[in-house]
């Protein structure tokens, strides 16, 4: 029996590492790019293009066309693009939760 646990966590291991091999290793798709990071003022929260106190990306805008909704219909942030072609993703508060890289 001890020797069966054993073999079973070898072969979920061995499953971990081969799903993490197959992640792919872009750099142009990766964060440490600066055309896609954070630290890129295109891309910051602290752009006005990109901040919740623009008009145009306030939940009290219902004539918006860059929000983002859940399942259910309910806003749960907004989409800007920056003019390298990064699409980023914004939570109601500004907070940037995702980025698309251009292609």
């Amino acid at each position: 029996m001890k020797y069966l646990i054993t073999l079973f966590f070898v072969a979920q291991l061995a499953l971990y590492i081969d799903k993490a091999w197959a992640q792919p290793l872009n750099y142009n798709d990766s964060p440490l790019n600066y055309k896609n990071s954070e630290l890129n003022y295109n891309n910051s929260p602290l752009n006005y293009q990109n901040s919740p106190l623009n008009y145009q990306n306030s939940p009290l805008n219902y004539n918006a066309t860059n929000g983002v909704y859940d399942n259910s219909g309910n806003r749960v942030g907004y989409e800007t693009k920056s003019s390298e072609g990064v699409r980023n993703y914004f939570d109601n508060n500004g907070n940037r939760v995702g980025y698309s890289p251009s292609k």
